[in-house]
């Protein structure tokens, strides 16, 4: 594959420099558990991330820079989101379908817009063998050039629409700074959904619908709040006519985060590619069509907003494993009762539907095992030494506030899932209070100068013109990024008459989300 012009040497050897400083890190680590992160959150929150994903076994780096493993401990996550996302779209009718990954150049350059938009990070296979292609090929940034020449061929009247398809596939998107796992890489997983209608009105109810799913799959799931709202027409997708998105924010680093996007593409494509039907009435008409995905970026968001000093915190919702169970041998009593209850624990778990697993392994003492198991995330432990065994009773120990409480074995099941759920509450409403802790709302220009040094999620109003946020881009573009709209919430604040635009002093027209993003 050729066409990554902008692969410096330098960020060739960003992997290789990253899994050098976590080799490294290992000198300093506490003997007695050959465990424990180097870095801390709010010391140093890039070399604590890559410590996290790594260490929790989420990721390993991969030779080429900006491309990542993706190992059992994320694709489990990945697997549960799927199995909550897939069925409910399959209930608005969307079919499952998957095109190849290859694009021709005269396709890709159909819709101009769209590939200036997505021009610079596009991947192009020149050779095959020792052999130049005649033509090159481009590698899909994103699928529409992909798929709509064929939307064109498959719908031909009305009884043909809608025309509602899903793929779950990879894309690849080459030229950029700064890769970051989960949040930043050239290649990542994702659910594509291409929608075609009749009408706008139709085009219009699917956007919001999927939008929803996204917002359950990040605070139900992951339990990470996002604002719902639209992007402004500077930050809207490449050709489309309007975006929405689920914007979530990081606090330890100020900067929000586009979570999943559904947009309505209007009928711009629709006359790129020819996409027309015959109508009730038997005259032409084009489609309205939608875009709409998520990626695995949603899994990089969940680590950074729950992660801690001793690694991840994982929601129990989208946990692998939800409950670890550990033995804990004391000098001379009897070892295979210990293990023995153990294993009955972990069967009684999962009989009960609870993903729960025990960790037997002798090599290890219980003190490296409980420091393995929090920096992997796992939302809840259970500890059975012999003073359990004797009171028939477990120790339960959580991921997410570290207390411990004595559980009766009788009624294990019913403990253990009350524990879970409210693990689950408990992360989302403490990121979410952390995130609405950062809300600073501003109206004047040295207001939001000032909150944007103070890493906040700025909620100003605004006038609403494309040249004000270029202006304001400009103006605060420095070493560290420029600040830009996140997105205009749909919940919008009462905005009394003869407000000004904080940037403009315009009369405002709307509330909208400013900040520094990934």
């Amino acid at each position: 594959m050729a066409g990554a012009k902008g692969d410096k040497p330098a960020k060739a050897d960003k992997a290789a420099k990253v899994a050098a400083a976590v080799a490294k890190s290992s000198k300093g680590r506490k003997k007695e558990t050959g465990l424990g992160l180097t870095n801390t959150k709010d010391g140093n929150f890039g070399e604590w991330y890559s410590e996290v994903v790594t260490n929790g076994e989420m990721i390993e780096y991969y030779e080429i820079s900006g491309c990542y493993i993706l190992r059992p401990w994320t694709m489990a996550i990945w697997d549960v989101m799927q199995n909550f996302f897939d069925p409910e779209i399959k209930k608005m009718n969307i079919k499952t379908c998957y095109f190849p990954l290859f694009v021709s150049n005269n396709v890709l350059q159909k819709e101009k817009d769209h590939i200036e938009g997505f021009a610079p990070e596009v991947a192009w296979v020149t050779r095959s063998g020792d052999s130049d292609l005649e033509v090159p090929i481009a590698i899909r940034p994103t699928s529409e050039t992909v798929m709509y020449p064929y939307y064109s061929k498959w719908i031909r009247g009305h009884r043909d629409l809608p025309l509602k398809l899903n793929q779950w596939c990879n894309v690849v998107r080459w030229e950029f700074s700064n890769p970051t796992p989960f949040i930043r890489s050239r290649e990542f997983l994702w659910q594509e959904g291409h929608t075609a209608f009749a009408t706008k009105e139709e085009a219009d109810t699917e956007v919001l619908q999927i939008l929803e799913l996204y917002r359950r799959l990040y605070e139900e799931y992951l339990a990470v709040p996002v604002v719902k709202g639209q992007k402004s027409e500077l930050e809207k997708f490449a050709g489309g006519l309007y975006t929405t998105s689920v914007e979530a924010f990081i606090p330890n680093t100020g900067r929000g985060v586009q979570g999943a996007t559904s947009h309505c593409l209007g009928q711009n494509f629709a006359k790129m590619f020819e996409i027309n039907f015959e109508d009730e009435k038997g005259e032409k008409a084009m489609v309205w069509q939608n875009s709409w995905a998520y990626s695995t970026r949603t899994i990089g968001v969940m680590v950074m907003v729950h992660g801690d000093d001793k690694g991840l915190v994982l929601p129990p919702k989208v946990s692998s494993v939800q409950v670890i169970v550990v033995h804990v041998p004391y000098k001379d009593a009897d070892v295979k009762e210990i293990i023995n209850a153990c294993s009955e624990t972990v069967k009684t778990l999962c009989d009960a539907g609870i993903r729960a697993e025990a960790d037997l392994r002798e090599n290890y003492s219980p003190g490296w095992k409980y420091s393995h198991w929090e920096m992997k995330g796992v939302p809840l432990r259970i500890e059975i030494g012999p003073k359990d065994l004797a009171s028939n009773q477990v120790r339960a120990v959580r991921r997410d506030k570290g207390t411990k409480v004595d559980i009766p074995m009788a009624g294990l099941v019913d403990s253990v899932n009350g524990m879970l759920d409210d693990i689950q509450k408990n992360m989302f409403e403490v990121a979410k209070q952390k995130r609405d802790a950062c809300i600073q709302v501003t109206k004047t220009w040295d207001e939001f100068v000032e909150a944007l040094g103070q890493k906040k999620l700025i909620l100003a109003p605004w006038c609403n013109e494309e040249e004000v946020e270029k202006e304001v881009k400009a103006k605060t573009k420095g070493e560290i990024g420029a600040a830009k709209t996140l997105c205009s919430p749909f919940e919008q604040p009462e905005l009394p008459e003869g407000t000004l635009c904080f940037a403009s002093g315009k009369p405002a027209k709307k509330w909208t989300y400013w900040g520094r993003s990934y």
